[in-house]
């Protein structure tokens, strides 16, 4: 079977060969195309180096990643990113945030001028679906901390990414704006069907969000356990207090104490 994301056998290390710390080794992950994967693991597991090596914006010391069947040897154009902080420009207002990547990434980079009103009824129909229509215009600080983080969404998805990375992209939110979140981040899923990989400490997050979570060891980083989802969607917020929901999390819990108790 094919995948969409191979990383196969990877390490990778920050610093000099004898004195670098190893963030991972021996790290394997395959996604399908569509998927929404989560991966959880102890704090500094190497979780979003995970991701930088992914996204091409650090080479691995060894094994190899490949995306939509091209090893990846520089960033990669077809990913959207999407961060803990929202990153949004404070000088753009919601609408021109949203449409960053368009003047940066081709083909659209090419065609932005040209098709600009295209464009922006692209972005004003993300901003719809996230709930933000009216604010286009309202600039980042005339936002909410969680109105940012579902622009910031729009953004990396405006120029219909076929890979969404997202690293720890609620992490900095209160708990009821998280929660609101998984649904907004759900629904957007559903709608666009991007490949989507999470990386996130939130177990109950993880097991909102993906068709299966990876568990990463301590410390050099490497995959451990893999959790199917078999939960229906769309998933509620009530369904996170059902058995079938707990025995999830609890599992994949254990899985990452054990992980830790072996660092």
């Amino acid at each position: 079977m094919s995948h969409f994301v191979e990383l196969d056998n990877i390490t990778l290390r920050y610093g000099g060969e004898d004195t670098g710390t190893v963030a991972l080794e021996g790290a394997t992950l395959r996604v399908a195309r569509g998927e929404f994967v989560a991966v959880v693991g102890p704090s500094g597991c190497g979780k979003s180096t995970l991701m930088k090596a992914l996204s091409g914006l650090w080479p691995v010391n060894a094994g190899t990643v490949i995306v939509a069947g091209r090893e990846v040897a520089r960033p990669l154009e077809i990913v959207g990113m999407a961060f803990q902080n929202a990153t949004l420009l404070p000088w753009r207002t919601t609408l021109d945030n949203v449409m960053l990547p368009l003047e940066i990434v081709q083909p659209h980079r090419g065609r932005l001028r040209r098709h600009r009103a295209e464009y922006e009824a692209r972005a004003r129909d993300l901003l719809k679906l996230v709930g933000l229509a009216g604010f286009e215009q309202k600039f980042p600080w005339q936002l909410s901390g969680g109105m940012q983080q579902r622009a910031s969404l729009c953004r990396a998805l405006i120029h219909e990414p076929e890979l969404l990375i997202l690293d720890e992209p609620f992490g900095a939110l209160d708990m009821f704006t998280r929660e609101e979140l998984w649904g907004v981040m759900q629904d957007l899923w559903m709608t666009k069907r991007p490949t989507v990989i999470l990386v996130t400490h939130d177990l109950r997050e993880a097991v909102y969000l993906a068709d299966r979570v990876h568990v990463m060891s301590a410390r050099p980083g490497r995959m451990v356990h893999a959790r199917t989802v078999d939960l229906a969607r769309p998933r509620t917020l009530e369904g996170t207090y059902t058995a079938s929901f707990t025995a999830i999390t609890q599992e994949l819990r254990e899985h990452i104490s054990h992980a830790r108790a072996a660092a």
